[in-house]
């Protein structure tokens, strides 16, 4: 693996963020982890998926009502992995180890793997966020390009057109093929996975309760043409709604990237900087959005204090502002979603020309 190493990492910059955000929660005398707020979420999103369901499959209504109903479901399954999953796989869902895990295990639930998660999102792309070569979240060559250093071809001057349907279908990936391609060798990109027999039973079991739950039962009752349409209307939404949230972060054109593809690599800033160089918000002001993205806006915070719950960014996010202007560090936003959007889809037609 190849050796990335950040620079002047005794900076004050991250010490001066982390004194104020640690004396924010000591004034308030509040946990770090989620409390009420998140758990009613849990609760509500939960039953959504449980009712819808259950309605869909066991009591159909007429086709212009399931449609919706179906795309509906794909949403809130996005809901889950961006509320439930994403916090307790981060362990900032509860201060309890084994309620973070059990909530984890919701990425098992939508027919991935949490094991898989953690070393793919948690050490891999929270470390070297952004650096070509390592983070997979920005290696999709060569179906699609995301920054300069990889290789164009002649296909990515259509990205910014056909990339809408690779969101659509980026379930079908993730769970049919990205899963058992990291699973088969043993690691994400350059980086090694270490199973354990647990895990190596849990990822067939998943696999198994997806195959059973979400095609063989539905199949059973629906008949195949009606279970297929209803099956593809529900990962089109989820996919496309999981892939825009996490794309509008870090593939726009206000962050920067980095390249480690020829061995070991030194960034000229320390871990934090790069964080936030890196990194991008979106709509932070826009509370509804925020409820639905379980803060995910607030991609900035998140990166830099992954495991505070999320319902903490709001607060704390005139803190990491004012750091980061006193120490002249960029603090990248988009007021609205439509121009994080809007700049993400600029620069996927930039990088095809």
């Amino acid at each position: 693996m190849q050796k990335v190493t950040f620079a002047n990492n005794k900076s004050p910059f991250y010490s001066a963020i982390r004194k104020e955000v640690n004396e924010y929660f000591k004034q308030k005398n509040i946990s770090q982890q989620g409390n009420w707020n998140l758990y009613i979420k849990t609760v509500i999103f939960l039953s959504v998926t449980v009712v819808l369901y259950t309605w869909l499959v066991f009591y159909t209504p007429v086709w212009y009502i399931a449609l919706p109903m179906a795309a509906l479901l794909g949403m809130n399954q996005a809901f889950i992995g961006f509320n439930v999953m994403h916090d307790s796989c981060h362990g900032s869902y509860s201060e309890k180890k084994w309620v973070n895990e059990f909530f984890g295990y919701s990425m098992n639930f939508l027919g991935s793997s949490a094991f898989l998660w953690k070393t793919k999102h948690n050490v891999v792309h929270h470390t070297y966020t952004n650096i070509d070569g390592i983070d997979d979240d920005i290696m999709k060559i060569p179906v699609l390009r995301h920054c300069e250093t990889q290789q164009k071809l002649k296909m990515h001057r259509y990205q910014y057109i056909y990339s809408v349907l690779i969101y659509f279908l980026t379930i079908h990936f993730w769970v049919w093929l990205m899963d058992f391609i990291k699973y088969f060798t043993g690691k994400v990109v350059v980086t090694p996975l270490n199973f354990n027999t647990k895990e190596h039973i849990i990822f067939w079991v998943t696999k198994v309760w997806y195959t059973v739950a979400y095609i063989v039962i539905p199949w059973y009752f629906l008949g195949f043409p009606t279970f297929i349409i209803g099956f593809l209307v529900m990962n089109a939404l989820f996919g496309l709604t999981m892939s825009l949230v996490f794309q509008l972060a870090h593939v726009v054109e206000k962050v920067q990237f980095e390249e480690a593809l020829h061995g070991d690599k030194l960034i000229e800033k320390e871990w934090a900087e790069h964080q936030v160089l890196t990194t991008c918000n979106f709509s932070t002001n826009n509370k509804i959005l925020s409820w639905f993205l379980g803060g995910l806006n607030f991609q900035i915070e998140h990166h830099l204090f992954p495991r505070v719950s999320h319902i903490h960014y709001p607060e704390i996010s005139g803190i990491v502002q004012r750091v980061c202007k006193q120490f002249n560090v960029s603090y990248n936003y988009y007021p609205s979603m439509g121009e994080a959007v809007a700049s993400h889809f600029k620069v996927m037609k930039d990088l095809g020309k």
